[in-house]
């Protein structure tokens, strides 16, 4: 054979092999990936890459976290300006768009925006909302309810009662049954609407086994719920249970946001300690999504943090489980935001995106994206 044909043959061949695709990930034509059944999605209120860095440190080097095969990163900014606040960030994952800071649920023109729980619900997913602040806070409030400024917690609990969410952990019981707006008790109107309704008062979390019969209501504090420290401790239980009720309350499958809040106030107070205490017991609520997510094969799971709280350094003088955490501001900041993905479609959460895409790509998952994915600026 001549010299020339030989080497053009010898560089088909390599060609043909470097193309060739590994019989695990073949695709028939026509064939599709099948859409996940169930999305479970974490939010560090305030954890961006250096919570997650002091989290690890602290902690001998260990975290659920790293178990993820997917990781990308979120462009957080908002309609307001380059530094984003959680309600906003919380819209954008919920809703798909960028809007103005105090926003919940709504547009830059104050128009509600219809959210991925709304829609998953309207097409007969269950839905459950798990938070370590009250649950009127914004991030949980972003997922359901649609006023134009986050402090109105009376207004935005009277939208949950609209929302039929079939699961609800969280404080705040205080804007249910004692509102000073108007008077209503919205502990008894839940109850009215079929609701298993209990609280913090009537008998701790661990003994909670709500019947899946019913949806579900637990408040976990009248205000606030503690810090982990001061002797919170059920995100990572309220995760297991809700991983396993959602899934009796449809067999269509089922959406959970899951809220770490707290990393977000040990950066608003410069506290160190506290941040990484509540990167450890977010993380552990991770574990439990993980572990259901493994067992279950049709559940994506996907953590972010809707920010960066604090501007945390890690100073020269860190040692392992001994650091010196320093910051450079007690607000937010503009740092992109790491995203982590398993299971299904995880792939699609690789790369650098707005905050935005988070939605879009999570609908696709789903195999719902009946809107082409798109930055919205």
């Amino acid at each position: 054979m001549p010299y020339r044909s030989l080497l053009r043959t010898l560089v088909i061949m390599l060609l043909l092999q470097a193309c060739k695709t590994p019989e695990s990930s073949l695709v028939l034509p026509g064939e599709a990936p099948k859409p996940v059944k169930n999305i479970i999605f974490l939010i560090g209120d305030g954890m961006g890459l250096p919570q997650i860095s002091a989290a690890l440190y602290s902690n001998g080097n260990i975290l659920n976290l790293e178990q993820f095969p997917v990781i990308g990163f979120h462009k957080p900014y908002s309609a307001s300006g380059i530094i984003t606040d959680s309600a906003a960030g919380a819209t954008a994952f919920a809703c798909g768009i960028k809007t103005y800071n105090g926003s919940i649920g709504m547009s830059v023109d104050t128009l509600p925006c219809y959210s991925i729980m709304e829609e998953l619900k309207d097409r007969g997913y269950a839905t459950g909302l798990i938070a370590s602040s009250t649950i009127v806070h914004a991030t949980p409030a972003a997922f359901v309810a649609h006023q134009p400024i986050r402090v109105f917690y009376e207004a935005i609990a009277a939208d949950f009662l609209k929302a039929d969410v079939d699961l609800i952990i969280g404080g705040g019981k205080r804007y249910f049954d004692r509102r000073e707006e108007d008077g209503r008790d919205l502990y008894k109107e839940l109850k009215q609407k079929g609701y298993t309704v209990s609280d913090y008062y009537k008998e701790e979390f661990p003994a909670i086994l709500p019947p899946p019969k019913h949806p579900f209501v637990y408040f976990t504090a009248d205000k606030h719920p503690l810090t982990k420290a001061a002797g919170r401790d059920y995100l990572p239980d309220a995760t297991n249970l809700a991983v396993s009720f959602l899934p009796r309350r449809s067999d269509k499958g089922f959406f959970l946001m899951v809220e770490g809040s707290q990393i977000d106030w040990g950066g608003h107070s410069n506290d160190g300690n506290l941040v990484v205490e509540e990167m450890l017991d977010f993380d552990q609520a991770v574990k439990e999504a993980l572990r259901f997510a493994r067992k279950n094969g049709e559940t994506l799971v996907v953590v972010t943090g809707d920010h960066e709280s604090g501007g945390l350094a890690i100073n020269p003088g860190s040692e392992m489980n001994n650091l010196q955490l320093a910051f450079t501001t007690n607000g937010h900041t503009a740092a992109m935001v790491p995203v982590f993905a398993y299971g299904p479609w995880a792939e699609l959460f690789s790369g650098i995106y707005e905050n935005t895409e988070i939605y879009y790509k999570m609908k696709q998952a789903l195999g719902i994206a009946d809107t082409a994915i798109s930055s919205v600026k």
